[in-house]
């Protein structure tokens, strides 16, 4: 990756909208930019450096990280503590730098799941590779059924008052989980700040439970996977072409795409067109149509691709006609 000099752009907050994470101080950018896929050691470190400046320039000062987000396990954590080096560190007041534990890290007992001994070790290796003194939010990024919640909930209580991470938040934990965790962490004085969830047009579950319940305990919401890993893109209407994420991934496989599947997409896709917006611009448009979900985390490949993302915050209006139409093609 070559030397440059990098300064941001000027206005880089006029065009981003910000919202605040349930009944917080802190303010989300609508999108934020995350690290789980294009930023292992399987992808031009240069290219993803000019994602990073670009999200920037453009009002995106949230970046989501975890400690397995690679490959392999960590690469995408160092790399963005190269990042920071290089041309963010001035920068460092400005952003809002997330990560998590919870999946397997490293070998043995103490790599993964939701042990103190796990959640502290990891935060201290993920600290080391991003090259930070804290992060601004970390996550237990699953619920482990093995560990004691309050175990887990007071590891999170004790990373924030060493000063290693400023706010705490859940990842993925079912709703039951999630109400007792609430209630641990607000009444040690270290309330949760955001729960992260998948939710996309195709993934709709939390809607009946996980994000009335982070609204009632003052938790913001914030979506993974809005575009389902591509699904809702003009990327497969046609099939599968040669290369995609569908013919190399073990987190999206071709199954998936049903006969039934590529019909919604279709229709989907022809709402969109309607609209004056691609089908991932109108996917991530009808995610932050809904004022409780703070941001929605995107991936992207290549400075084009963020781009086009980012469009999605031209129009998220919705009729009514609009959004009925888009239930009964979801129902099909």
């Amino acid at each position: 990756m070559s030397e440059q000099i990098y300064t941001p752009a000027p206005d880089r907050y006029d065009a981003m909208h910000y919202r605040r994470s349930g009944k917080s101080g802190v303010l989300l950018p609508e999108i934020s930019l995350g690290f789980w896929h294009n930023f292992g050691d399987n992808h031009d470190e240069s290219i993803g450096l000019d994602i990073v400046h670009y999200a920037f320039d453009h009002g995106i000062c949230h970046f989501d990280l975890a400690n397995n987000y690679g490959p392999p396990n960590g690469a995408a954590e160092e790399r963005f503590g190269r990042y920071m080096k290089q041309s963010l560190h001035t920068h460092r007041d400005e952003l809002f730098i997330a990560t998590k534990a919870g999946h397997l890290m490293w070998p043995g007992p103490y790599g993964d799941w939701g042990s103190r001994k796990s959640l502290i070790a990891s935060l201290d290796q993920s600290l080391r590779r991003m090259q930070l003194d804290y992060v601004d939010v970390y996550y237990t990024h699953r619920y482990d059924p093995n560990t004691p919640l309050e175990e887990t909930m007071q590891a999170l209580v004790d990373i924030v008052r060493s000063g290693k991470a400023l706010y705490v938040g859940l990842s993925k934990y079912p709703a039951d989980a999630a109400r007792k965790a609430y209630a641990y962490l607000a009444a040690h004085d270290v309330p949760c700040l955001i729960y992260q969830g998948r939710y996309n047009m195709l993934t709709r579950d939390p809607e009946e439970l996980i994000i009335p319940q982070a609204h009632q305990h003052g938790a913001g919401f914030i979506a993974f996977s809005p575009l389902a890993q591509g699904l809702l893109t003009n990327r497969y209407l046609q099939g599968i072409p040669e290369g995609s994420r569908m013919t190399t991934s073990n987190f999206l496989r071709p199954e998936v795409l049903t006969d039934a599947l590529l019909e919604k997409l279709r229709a989907l896709n022809d709402v969109a067109q309607q609209r004056g917006q691609t089908l991932a611009e109108m996917a991530l448009a009808w995610l932050l149509r809904d004022e409780r979900v703070t941001s929605v985390i995107i991936g992207a490949s290549s400075v084009e691709q963020l781009d086009k993302n980012l469009r999605a915050r031209d129009n998220k209006h919705f009729t009514p006609e609009e959004l009925a139409l888009i239930d009964d093609i979801l129902k099909l």
